[in-house]
């Protein structure tokens, strides 16, 4: 049976991947997907999530948008690396598909309960502010949540700051909350997504698909690229969210590690920082793990794979 998931994303040129991602794998069943402030404001992201929507044909899921800030800090954004949209490089359609009038927070309690216990997947792409708000308003998803597998962090590596990954540093108080709950909890952090590089091979084989969505990805790429290189130095842009989802699709495409996970909120060099104990083994009530080493190649077939499977597409 495919895996049911729902995307709580900030759609960004990574989000836009992982959304193709799970809407074009036939292991994946898309409950739902839902917006937060992140990569740029909470109006952009979301429109930016209906116009993937369009270029995929998406349809008959709810898409939902969520808080416009963190818990208590002050927004922070990241033009600098998605643009002044959140999703700079292509045209981005008008969007088609109507908003559920529920607030994200309430779709992903309302769904999550409306499903038996130990089915829903929760894959959070961006900062953990509509998550850490569900759990707090209906605690019972904690013990009904399959698990969590969440893009964000890093064990020994940060990007918005010197130890501390955006998504996590944006609301360090929501990813405390999201942590520490007993749900089992998976990071697929920045020492994995750094491995997940849009080489130009990589480019090559999405150009040779050849449809509209797959124009699209490459169009995303080729910013992602260009916007990584002056902020960052990569040569190649590390693709971090599709890495959750494809996690969930097949657990071989990475190796994780089970060990206590917990978020920094004092600290005034590390905010934020996703502290991995490795000190010794974990104990047996240990619900956390990292995702470590990445199967590049298989990595990318499923991405590619669910481009074909979307197809082409008339917008």
């Amino acid at each position: 049976m495919p895996h049911k998931i729902i995307l709580d994303c900030d759609p960004g040129h990574d989000d836009a991947v992982a959304l193709l991602l799970a809407h074009g794998s036939p292991e994946i069943d898309l409950l739902a997907v839902t917006t937060v402030v992140g990569n740029q404001t909470l109006e952009k992201v979301t429109r930016n999530a209906l116009a993937i929507a369009r270029v995929a044909n998406i349809t008959g899921i709810p898409f939902a948008a969520g808080c416009d800030r963190p818990l208590v800090r002050t927004i922070e954004n990241a033009p600098d690396i998605h643009g002044d949209s959140g999703m700079d490089g292509p045209e981005l359609p008008e969007p088609t598909l109507e908003l559920d009038s529920r607030h994200a927070v309430d779709l992903i309690i309302d769904t999550v309960m409306g499903h038996e216990p130990n089915t829903v997947t929760l894959v959070p792409t961006a900062g953990l502010t509509n998550i850490a708000m569900a759990v707090r308003k209906e605690p019972r998803i904690a013990e009904r949540v399959k698990e969590v597998v969440l893009m964000g962090g890093g064990y020994h590596v940060g990007n918005w700051s010197a130890v501390a990954e955006f998504n996590i540093k944006i609301d360090p108080e929501a990813a405390h909350i999201v942590f520490n709950e007993k749900w089992p909890l998976t990071m697929v952090g920045l020492d994995l997504t750094h491995q997940a590089l849009a080489t130009d091979e990589v480019a090559a084989r999405i150009t040779a698909v050849g449809t509209r969505p797959a124009k699209f990805v490459g169009e995303l790429l080729e910013f992602f690229g260009e916007a990584y290189k002056d902020a960052q130095g990569f040569d190649f842009p590390p693709v971090h969210d599709p890495c959750a989802v494809a996690y969930v699709i097949d657990r071989s495409v990475m190796t994780t590690q089970r060990v206590p996970l917990d978020v920094e909120l004092t600290g005034t060099l590390t905010l934020g920082m996703t502290v991995a104990d490795f000190r010794a083994p974990a104990p047996a009530d240990c619900n956390t793990s990292v995702a470590v080493d990445l199967d590049h190649q298989k990595f990318w077939d499923l991405v590619v794979d669910a481009l074909q499977r979307i197809g082409e597409v008339e917008l």
